[in-house]
């Protein structure tokens, strides 16, 4: 088979997501910020921007929704961070924040049944699927038909999981967070974000076959 399968890809965008997360100086950044250093939280807020950027668009393919979805949590950061105790990552205590303003756009708006897989932004066009590998100029042209195709199974397949177990599968293969963790943001169980995202994961393979 031609390409990479949908594993590789999210094995990828997993591995780079850890990467963006592990930052050593993030609890000396937090404990400043709760002292009042406003230069602090703009290192804080730098360190996870595109984390969060990235999980909104993910979610909500739609650039205006995800920009108002950044600016509303870290505003709701920036109000709380005092309350924050250190007995969660703040991973966790984020995209927790992040996961519920999300959830609250994705079951107040309509469901809208063609949307673009490349959609523009102020800063130029934002692909959905931008995180996978672009295929060189001089790739076989074999293969980069296959992955074009492979980004528009993802799409449809996406669209038939609701928005609790789409989130849930955001969370796993493009955040990389671990089951637990996912848990912990949802607040639920471990086994609960396991169930759902068995759900999700049978739905994808149901539309994407022997990709997954």
């Amino acid at each position: 088979m031609p390409g990479r399968s949908v594993a590789e890809f999210m094995a990828q965008d997993a591995a780079e997501a850890v990467g963006a997360r592990l930052t050593p100086q993030v609890d000396s950044l937090i404990r400043a910020a709760q002292r009042g250093d406003h230069g602090a939280f703009e290192q804080l807020v730098r360190a996870y921007d595109q984390s969060v950027l990235r999980l909104a668009m993910n979610l909500l393919r739609s650039p205006e929704d995800a920009r108002d979805v950044y600016q509303e949590a870290f505003l709701r950061v920036y109000r709380n961070l005092h309350a924050f105790r250190f007995d969660c990552s703040f991973p966790t205590w984020l995209y927790r924040i992040v996961t519920n303003i999300c959830l609250d756009h994705l079951r107040k708006r309509k469901v809208r049944k063609e949307e673009p897989a490349v959609v523009e932004t102020p800063d130029g066009p934002l692909d959905r699927m931008d995180s996978f590998e672009e295929e060189a100029p001089q790739a076989d042209p074999e293969r980069s038909m296959w992955n074009r195709q492979l980004r528009e199974r993802i799409e449809v397949a996406l669209e038939g999981l609701t928005p609790r177990e789409r989130m849930v599968f955001e969370l796993r293969h493009y955040q990389g967070l671990r089951l637990r963790n996912i848990g912990e943001i949802l607040g639920a169980t471990e086994e609960a974000a396991k169930n759902c995202l068995f759900r999700a994961t049978q739905k994808m393979r149901s539309v994407l076959g022997d990709c997954v």
